[in-house]
């Protein structure tokens, strides 16, 4: 990056100029970024050569006899670098040492961005780099250029696209990778995926509550800005309309990259650039075997023979390159003729069983992670994995989960756990064949259609283990009968997502160590249910009134959220291991039991919007409380005594009704944000934690 300091006295000096001749070059041949600084000058002296820079461009004319062409090359540098936006410094306009560090920070934060990770063994990319990087037109700055990457799953759109990033991204001040829009979008929503990349190009979190909503604000922010934009893995084309609608939504020169499965997809929303994922060559496919099959680019001269079927099979696919060496690592050559005769038995276009010759050589305990994964939990974070795969399997996976990241069958990058489409597929097939007619019979159920069906007709069996409905677009309605549930002895985890009942179940197995169901239909849990092996209970806008168990002592997680029939928390003194109490949203709360106060193993306790909650049990006894959350408790008017022990992070008490904030607080020493803002009856505030590092305390009007 060129800093190019504007003074009033710049242009008087040729070497200046001259350099920002040169600058302004590197602008135009190399896409280099530029940040001016106008050091007490006003930009558009610069840009139109006004004031001392006319006085400055005539001097140099008369006493050095400075050509025409050189003189026009001057003013050119000049007005087009003025016209990139950077720091503007008038006198008395704050401190200069502030305004250097900020410009130090930005700038760092541009030219320190750490590269993607991209593949261990990037082989055969350079040539589709430089298609795809011609296809980009570096040398137009002026346009908004969409360049579509298509291909097969397994193809390598995505390393492509993270190797273009890498490859261009100092080009850009602005840039935004915005990973597996597919599935990202049916997790967290449009707007939620709105919301990502705007806070990854402007640095700042953005509120969007509606997706059109999030239009308007990428029309607003983004065109100004010369962005670099890579949307990954996108399936439909209402995606690109919310994310990337029209060149118009962006500035001159940005670069906006999408990578699909579906070509039509792209014709459809005018991408004109295309390119089509090639597959390897025959040398390049021999080098991506050879790295993963051993280790190095030489071959062993009586493994030609075998290593040139493998690579006939693969027909150029990375995916099953990588697999099959991978698979067939430090083996002997009958043992590659014995794999490559199953290989060649199957089908070349089924990759499915191409994959799962890699599943069969796991341990059973391997396997359960694997199905797991592939069923569930596609770019779930690392930490929830292992506590599902503990709930449902008994044991800690974290060996499993490397073995499995070493045989290419997951990554795990920044403790995101992630597969591939074709290796997910591959996996949710063995379950499939469990049982090809009745998914009833089957270990785990995902998709709507089947859950529906098994509990709609009544055809669970004891072989059900998981039950987690996937995120959909829509509601689904569920006629049934609510004795479904009672065949299923062993199931361990109950997800569902999106489902209206037409009534509540009747029973649930003991065996549950996980119960998720947004929007439960009814007012209270089975009366025959035990939940003494429940750890999860996450029932959000439920229609429950109560929650009260007999036996409960695993019970880590309680979440009431939005269940707005809640009007009082009973004795929670049997569930000693709570660590999490999320009644979000209950307006109708009015009473929590004392013995909440009295849970020693209590981390989060989430109240925020109680309206008619009146006081907060006496968290005298709650070692390891970490996130206090009052928030928009307009009738509370006491803060609870807190253990001074307690390693408090988070308090918030936004909104709330509370009348003095408690010398008590000032003994929370691991506490670092403080959120007082609305708090309208708030008089006085007795002492402050001596690490606090965030407070806020606008709009408290009351306070003396």
């Amino acid at each position: 990056m060129a800093i190019c300091v504007f003074s009033k006295g710049y242009a008087s000096s040729t070497f200046c100029l001259n350099e920002l001749v040169k600058i302004h070059q590197c602008i135009k041949e190399n896409g280099r970024l530029v940040w001016p600084i106008f050091y007490h000058v006003d930009p558009s002296e610069v840009r139109h050569q006004k004031g001392n820079y006319e006085q400055a461009l005539t001097m140099h004319k008369q006493n050095l006899k400075a050509n025409e062409e050189k003189v026009q090359s001057w003013k050119l540098a000049l007005r087009e670098v003025a016209n990139i936006s950077g720091t503007h410094l008038t006198p008395g306009h704050g401190y200069e040492y502030e305004i250097i560090e900020g410009i130090v920070k930005e700038i760092s934060r541009i030219i320190n961005r750490a590269p993607l990770h991209v593949a261990e063994y990037p082989v055969g990319l350079d040539t589709r780099l430089q298609k795809v990087n011609s296809l980009l037109q570096f040398e137009s700055r002026d346009e908004v250029i969409m360049v579509g990457i298509y291909g097969i799953g397994g193809s390598g759109k995505t390393t492509l696209a993270r190797i273009v990033y890498n490859s261009i991204a100092d080009n850009f001040a602005d840039l935004c990778f915005l990973c597996d829009i597919k599935e990202n979008s049916r997790k967290f929503g449009l707007e939620g995926m709105q919301k990502r990349m705007l806070s990854k190009i402007l640095g700042v979190d953005i509120e969007i509550d509606d997706v059109n909503e999030g239009v308007a604000i990428i029309k607003e922010r983004l065109r100004q800005k010369r962005i670099l934009l890579i949307l990954d893995n996108v399936d439909e084309l209402e995606q690109l309309q919310k994310f990337a609608g029209h060149s118009s939504w962006f500035g001159s020169g940005s670069r906006i990259i999408i990578t699909t499965r579906d070509k039509h997809l792209l014709m459809r929303h005018g991408v004109e650039s295309k390119y089509e994922m090639e597959a390897l060559t025959d040398n390049e496919s021999l080098q991506l075997l050879s790295w993963n099959a051993f280790n190095s680019t030489q071959v062993d001269p009586s493994y030609i023979e075998v290593v040139d079927r493998v690579i006939h099979y693969a027909h150029g696919l990375p995916l099953a390159l990588e697999l099959i060496g991978s698979h067939l690592f430090g083996m002997g050559i009958k043992e590659w003729q014995s794999a490559i005769d199953v290989y060649e038995r199957i089908p070349h276009k089924d990759i499915q069983r191409i994959l799962q010759v890699s599943y069969d050589g796991l341990t059973e305990a391997e396997k359960d992670i694997f199905l797991d994964i592939a069923c569930f939990y596609k770019g779930c974070w690392l930490e929830k994995v292992i506590d599902m795969v503990k709930y449902a399997h008994g044991f800690d996976p974290h060996h499993g989960i490397q073995v499995l990241t070493d045989k290419c069958l997951i990554k795990n990058e920044y403790d995101r756990v992630d597969i591939h489409d074709l290796i997910q597929d591959m996996g949710r097939e063995i379950v499939r064949q469990e049982s090809r007619q009745e998914p009833g019979k089957r270990s785990r159920l995902w998709s709507h259609e089947d859950i529906m069906h098994v509990l709609e007709e009544n055809t669970g069996t004891n072989n059900v283990r998981i039950i987690a409905s996937e995120n959909v677009s829509q509601y689904k309605e569920v006629s049934w009968d609510g004795k479904a549930l009672e065949k299923m002895k062993n199931l361990k985890i109950l997800s569902l997502k999106n489902l209206k009942f037409s009534e509540g179940p009747k029973y649930l197995p003991d065996s549950l160590k996980v119960l998720e169901w947004g929007e439960y239909p009814s007012s209270s849990l089975p009366h025959n249910f035990h939940a003494r092996e429940l750890f999860v209970m996450n029932v959000p806008h439920s229609l429950l009134k109560s929650v009260e168990f007999k036996t409960a002592l695993n019970l880590s997680v309680l979440n009431l959220q939005g269940c707005q029939n809640i009007t009082q928390i009973p004795d929670l003194s049997g569930i000693s291991n709570l660590k999490e109490l999320n009644l979000w949203g209950c307006m109708n709360l009015i009473a929590i039991d004392d013995s909440v106060g009295e849970l020693e193993r209590l981390e989060i306790l989430d109240v925020y919007g109680c309206a008619k909650l009146e006081t907060i049990p006496r968290c005298t006894k709650s070692l390891y409380l970490k996130f206090l959350d009052l928030g928009n408790c307009s009738s509370l008017k006491y803060f609870p005594e807190i253990l001074p022990k307690a390693p408090l992070i988070e308090v918030t008490m936004r909104g709330s009704g509370i009348e003095k904030l408690p010398a008590c607080i000032k003994e929370c020493t691991s506490l670092e944000e403080l959120w007082l803002q609305e708090c309208e009856h708030l008089q006085e505030v007795e002492g402050i934690p001596p690490n606090l590092k965030v407070l806020y305390a606008n709009d408290c009007i009351s306070l003396s």
